[in-house]
């Protein structure tokens, strides 16, 4: 080969595409339980027919025939069980019951927080009577309360007035909340924890 064939060939090396290998696209995973022909790999099901009686043992292809003649679905229950427990019913209504559920669940699932009420050592009663109120909502509402009382300067050395205000503070909110952790000193504050009884 000549000088003049290396180059060209060098250039039509350079200038052709690299082909990647063609991969297919992965299949997309159904959410919830298998149902009809997406049952694989089973020979064998525990069978329970649309009127709600347990037939038994059955060949998987037989009970797909009975789905079918039904008009209905066969739906895997519990696959996990061995052989795989299928039952005969409608599909469509059985995902929208099990969405309703999840729903309700949802709605009735609250998360406790915890709200805050940040005092002083010197606190005026007014204010103090303010801030009572609020936490007497806070655990109404059924969450938890951290009662933070900050000294500023000269106010740590007489941490005794701190103790008096939290002291207090337990003892207004005793009917209605319960100590979850007793005052700590924390650097220039004293925290204490409230949950509702």
């Amino acid at each position: 080969m000549c000088l003049q064939q290396r180059r060209e060939l060098r250039q039509v090396q350079e200038n052709t595409p690299i082909r990647r290998p063609y991969r297919a696209a992965p299949t997309p995973t159904k959410e919830g339980p298998r149902s009809n022909r997406d049952i694989r790999g089973v020979r064998e099901v525990q069978l329970i027919d649309d009127t709600g009686a347990n037939r038994g043992v059955v060949s998987f292809f037989d009970a797909l025939k009975l789905a079918e003649d039904a008009g209905l679905d066969l739906v895997e229950i519990a696959p996990n069980s061995v052989p795989p427990v299928c039952k005969i019913l409608d599909y469509g209504r059985f995902r929208f019951l099990e969405q309703k559920k999840a729903s309700e669940a949802r709605k009735k699932q609250r998360t406790i927080e915890i709200k805050e009420i940040k005092l002083r050592p010197g606190i005026d009663k007014h204010d103090y009577d303010v801030k009572m109120k609020a936490m007497h909502g806070f655990f109404e509402e059924g969450d938890k309360v951290k009662v933070t009382l900050r000294f500023r300067g000269r106010e740590m050395a007489h941490q005794d007035l701190g103790v008096k205000v939290l002291e207090r503070v337990k003892v207004d909110t005793a009917e209605i909340a319960k100590v979850e952790s007793d005052w700590q000193l924390e650097g220039r504050q004293m925290v204490m924890v409230l949950a509702p009884r």
